[in-house]
């Protein structure tokens, strides 16, 4: 079984310990880098190292109304995607030989 993934509080307590700050200047750090990110994602927003959040325009298409079965239209929409970078990738999944 896949280990679960960490908390907000979690992150804080590690951001905290590995760089010698409070619990709540860690908090404050970790809340200011997502409302920079919330400011900025409209036009791209990049943390170094592990990807970048990108606007990416959906095309309409068709889809199905599972409970009836009925067809219908989705309408195109503009929508939020995180692209990991390469670096993260490469740590996370390694390359297979």
């Amino acid at each position: 079984m896949a280990a679960k993934a960490l908390t907000k509080t979690q992150i804080v307590a590690k951001l905290a310990e590995q760089n010698d700050l409070t619990k709540k200047q860690s908090k404050e750090y970790l809340e200011s880098l997502a409302a920079l990110a919330y400011k900025s994602a409209k036009d791209g927003f990049t943390i170094p190292g592990i990807g970048k959040l990108v606007k990416v325009k959906r095309k309409a298409r068709m889809g199905r109304n599972p409970a009836t079965g009925a067809s219908i239209k989705i309408p195109a929409k503009t929508v939020l995607k995180f692209r990991i970078a390469k670096a993260a990738k490469d740590a996370v999944l390694p390359a297979a030989k």
